[in-house]
């Protein structure tokens, strides 16, 4: 069954568009989405479409991607006049989009253990050179009156120092920047930077959600995240396969609630500042986590060992957990608890 036509997904997007997102601040937008094809962007985009058709929100998109053959394949709206997908590879050096928009949202970024091992280069010039193309094009069409967001991660902490229980906004942890792994927090760190860099010296206006492990039913099947995985094993009806002792403590969010956290953090944050798009609920050991996407989908829990290349990607972090308590204090909530959210994944996967 196609997402769109699965009544739990008409709920997420319907939940999305009533949750509270200030959507006069979208009204009479053109809004640039790169990355559009991904996990987050595709929710993303079809939650402004549904906006648009159910609601009126008068909004253009334009999907911005690198392959036009899976656009199509993901987003199903090339008929609509309100959808303009652009080819274009955003992290090759002086890229810019051809039609002109007021919002950007850059979401175009590598964000999986494998990719981050096989194309180290492409993780860093997405997060940094893709990021300030973007921003120079923001500038160039809207007269620094543009709105950006630029999705950043949990990355961004890196290890936990053993001194705090979660990170709020001002923590700073542990990069080792001289490895393979480093090319992905350290970008996305530099990316924040950049940010600040643009909205001093230029007048950018820029919004910085920081977003934890994200989920979902627009997860895509190249997704080597352990979570990911897991799913994929669980929608297959195979036992999930856990490559470590799993006792790592993450958070995580289902893709709802990501989507409608960044909204959140566009139309009701502060521009300049970062907010972390978490909620203690979405905390969970890594084994629990395999236990729970194991039941879901019928299974078991198995070992493995990881192979060369995922092993060089993965995080080497083992206690990340974000306090969301800044968001929170705008209003935003999760619509879904962790249970939920896995159960409304694995059954809109299994179609």
């Amino acid at each position: 069954m196609n997402r769109l036509d699965h009544p739990l997904y008409q709920e997420d997007l319907e939940r999305v568009a009533a949750c509270g997102v200030d959507w006069s601040a979208l009204d009479g937008s053109t809004v640039a989405i790169s990355g559009a094809t991904g996990m987050v962007g595709t929710f993303l985009v079809d939650v402004l479409m549904h906006k648009a058709r159910r609601d009126g929100l008068d909004v253009l998109i334009v999907a911005l991607g690198r392959n036009e053959a899976k656009a199509r394949e993901r987003l199903p709206y090339f008929d609509d006049p309100r959808f303009t997908f652009e080819e274009l590879d955003i992290s090759v050096p002086g890229a810019r989009p051809k039609a002109a928009a007021d919002v950007f949202v850059h979401l175009a970024s590598t964000t999986h253990p494998r990719a981050y091992a096989t194309q180290p280069i492409g993780t860093i010039t997405s997060n940094v050179v893709g990021l300030q193309n973007l921003l120079n094009y923001a500038l160039d069409c809207a007269a620094n009156s543009a709105s950006f967001v630029f999705a950043s991660s949990v990355e961004v902490y890196g290890q936990n120092r053993g001194d705090v229980v979660r990170f709020d906004e001002s923590y700073c942890g542990y990069i080792d920047c001289n490895t393979l792994r480093a090319g992905y927090p350290e970008s996305k760190r530099l990316g924040e930077a950049l940010c600040q860099a643009y909205a001093s010296e230029r007048g950018a206006r820029v919004w910085v959600p920081r977003l934890p492990r994200i989920y979902g039913p627009t997860l895509l099947p190249s997704d080597t995240k352990a979570l990911s995985q897991f799913l994929h094993k669980a929608v297959a009806g195979e036992d999930v396969v856990l490559k470590s002792e799993g006792t790592q403590e993450f958070s995580y969010l289902y893709v709802a609630d990501a989507v409608a956290g960044l909204l959140w953090v566009l139309t009701r944050g502060e521009a300049g500042r970062a907010y972390n798009v978490a909620d203690p609920s979405g905390d969970i050991m890594l084994r629990d986590l395999a236990g729970l996407i194991a039941r879901a989908g019928g299974g078991d829990v198995v070992f493995e060992l990881p192979d060369a290349v995922e092993r060089a990607g993965y995080s080497t972090a083992t206690k990340a957990l974000l306090d969301g308590t800044r968001l929170r204090e705008l209003g935003w909530k999760p619509m879904y608890t962790f249970e939920e959210g896995i159960a409304r994944t694995v059954e809109l996967l299994r179609g």
